[in-house]
């Protein structure tokens, strides 16, 4: 759901710009020794460029393209080298987030993230290991930032449910948690959008993981799992219908998004 795992395997591009690098200085006839000492890397770190494990850096490519000769074909790469915006894992759900006219989000650790403000956003995505590094972080906020837009299409509507639990965790500083909690209490007032607040009293089902249910226009609903490593998009009706369910469930235990306002209210007045 807030798609920014780092554990997927690299992209494809870092490793066919690591076979280039390596294919173009073999042909020149350059040692990987020298290009490491002529680039300022260390020998371990160029030979995981070349072998796709680390992305090749912009400076690597110029230094490796005149080096080798290459006149600018090695330097041509760097386009395809650009953080993805999303993982690829995630890229299904992010289709279909666009086009699901109703979104039920549960969540139970994160404020979820079409709700998240900046700092939490950049919080989050720069928190997460294996790190990310500046240039993918700073593409992976500014994507979950784009996703909010949606928020505006009054055509959809969403219902956000989150556990009590995660409003009181204070991921950074006092000042960007009031402004997250405030953030929920301006977004909850669009006629499209209602946010509940489940208290942290008693057991439900959904304490056992987050989820997303997605109902597209053509009356089929799909249903969203994301946890440590990898996202699962469910369009199998049993497993949809599982999930259903529980939604169902937590909702039992929900206050409404009028109490839930109030709640949220109470907190930052607290703060």
């Amino acid at each position: 759901m807030n798609a920014s795992s780092s554990a997927t395997p690299p992209p494809m591009s870092w490793q066919y710009c690591g076979d280039q690098l390596k294919l173009w200085r073999a042909r020149a006839g350059v040692s990987r020794e020298a290009l490491a000492t002529e680039a300022g890397y260390s020998y371990e770190s160029l030979r995981s460029m070349e072998a796709g494990r680390r992305k090749p850096s912009l400076h690597l490519l110029q230094v490796a393209d005149e080096m080798c000769g290459a006149k600018g074909i090695l330097l041509a790469g760097a386009d395809y080298l650009k953080p993805e915006k999303y993982p690829r894992f995630a890229e299904d759900y992010i289709r279909n987030e666009g086009e699901a006219v109703v979104i039920n989000w549960y969540e139970n650790q994160l404020f979820p993230g079409l709700l998240q403000t900046a700092a939490t956003a950049k919080t989050v995505i720069d928190g997460r290991w294996p790190p990310l590094d500046d240039e993918t972080v700073a593409v992976r906020v500014a994507a979950r930032l784009e996703r909010q837009e949606l928020l505006k299409v009054q055509s959809k509507a969403f219902n956000f449910v989150i556990e009590e639990n995660v409003l009181h965790r204070r991921l950074s500083t006092e000042e960007a948690h009031v402004e997250q909690l405030l953030h929920l209490l301006v977004i909850g007032r669009q006629r499209n959008v209602a946010i509940q607040i489940v208290p942290s009293v008693g057991f439900h089902p959904g304490l056992e993981g987050p989820f997303v249910l997605l109902d597209l226009p053509e009356h089929e609903r799909l249903a969203y799992e994301e946890g440590q490593a990898a996202g699962m998009l469910h369009a199998d009706t049993d497993k949809v219908q599982f999930l259903s369910q529980r939604h169902e469930r937590i909702l039992r235990q929900a206050l409404t998004p009028e109490k839930s306002a109030e709640f949220i209210n109470a907190l930052v007045e607290d703060q």
